[in-house]
């Protein structure tokens, strides 16, 4: 069964900013070499949520994914950094996100699968 990760994130709120973000990640916009790198790291599926200009990433990821891999690996990418430093134009960090941090990891604190 694969693993779940979700993740919040804001975006500057400007309809047109917003809008050019949405564009980025329709079909056949993301470049193929982030495809790819999300692909090489075991991630299954990924979506992207919007409501107003917050955005929730929801992950799941297989069995060899490993975050710090994942890490590694985009620093080490020129076609990542230049797709991260493209994507902070859009983003900012949520409030209380640590200096640096973009997309927070969220916590689950409710499973309809566990009650009785």
């Amino acid at each position: 069964m694969p693993r779940r990760f979700c993740f919040a994130l804001d975006l500057h709120d400007d309809a047109d900013l917003i809008t050019r973000y949405k564009a980025w990640h329709e079909p056949g916009q993301v470049p193929g070499p982030i495809i790819r790198s999300l692909r090489e790291a075991d991630i299954q599926a990924l979506e992207i949520w919007q409501a107003h200009d917050r955005m929730f990433m929801i992950m799941e990821v297989g069995d060899t994914f490993a975050p710090d891999a994942k890490a590694a690996a985009d620093a080490a990418s020129e076609d990542v950094q230049a797709w991260e430093r493209l994507m902070w134009e859009f983003q900012k960090p949520l409030p209380k996100a640590q200096p640096g941090e973009k997309w927070v990891p969220m916590t689950r604190i409710f499973d309809l699968g566990e009650q009785p």
